[in-house]
């Protein structure tokens, strides 16, 4: 992989001052690009270079600007772009548009993107690379009868999930038999407005669960960590509210078995 002396935050304030400050701890020059909107913002002064970035758009789509963005990253003669959070951070196609013009794109590769942007396609995954899953129907076939024959054998109560994005669009709780069409088409109809997917998943509801997310870090070579974990069970809507970092009930041996689980899913794309 070629040295990087040269980054470009492909994100605004303080997620673009955050990366300029890591990057200057390491000795490597940054750029930034602002929206007409962000002409003033602080973060177009934290940096060594700044750019216009999506002249005549708008300021959020300004930031979205693919083509705009690769053209001033060729243009200022970039190693990198560090998308930071939010905007393009988990788009394959920016992603995979970094890699064809000879930039890296620090983040997961377009292919993990696209992967474990599908929950079934990443439930999938999961499965065949051993990290333990809620028992559900994640397979291809969509059809209102497999997947009510799915829900049989999976008992009741049931969660049925969009596939596709998040934000807890496409959820429905299901207890009983006799209420699983209806919630089945309203999620449908719910996905493919939200996401333009009708692609569901049928998962066996933990009632009262934690919900504990692990953090992992790693490179391009296969060198993969567990930093630790957050609980994000307090939610409103299937939306987080809080999260609290240490889990206040975790384990170390659960802790090791949730982090090794974690590594085990991200080496499948790196």
């Amino acid at each position: 992989m070629k040295k990087i002396s040269k980054i470009l935050a492909a994100n605004r304030s303080e997620i673009a001052i955050r990366i300029f400050r890591a990057a200057e701890e390491s000795g490597i020059k940054t750029a930034a690009i602002y929206s007409k909107e962000d002409r003033f913002a602080i973060h177009r002064f934290k940096t060594d270079e700044s750019y216009l970035v999506g002249e005549g758009k708008g300021p959020i789509q300004a930031y979205l600007d693919i083509d705009s963005i690769i053209k001033i990253a060729k243009d200022a003669k970039v190693d990198a772009i560090h998308p930071g959070y939010g905007f393009l951070s988990e788009n394959a196609k920016f992603s995979r548009a970094c890699g064809l013009a000879d930039i890296i794109f620090i983040g997961p590769s377009p292919e993990a993107i696209e992967l474990m942007g599908d929950k079934a396609k990443a439930k999938r995954a999961m499965i065949k690379a051993g990290v333990p899953c809620i028992p559900g129907y994640q397979g291809e076939e969509q059809d209102n009868l497999t997947l009510s024959k799915a829900a049989s054998e999976i008992g009741y109560p049931l969660m049925i999930k969009a596939a596709a994005g998040g934000g807890g669009r496409g959820m429905r709780l299901v207890d009983k038999d006799d209420n699983f069409e209806a919630a089945l088409d309203s999620a449908r109809s719910e996905s493919i407005n939200a996401f333009g997917s009708d692609t569901l998943i049928l998962e066996k509801a933990v009632l009262r669960p934690r919900h504990v997310e692990i953090q992992i870090f790693g490179d391009s070579h296969g060198n993969i960590i567990y930093l630790g974990e957050r609980d994000c069970s307090v939610q409103r809507r299937h939306q987080k509210v809080i999260e609290e970092a240490p889990c206040p009930i975790m384990t170390p041996e659960l802790r090791k078995a949730m982090g090794d689980s974690a590594v085990a899913l991200s080496l499948i794309h790196i």
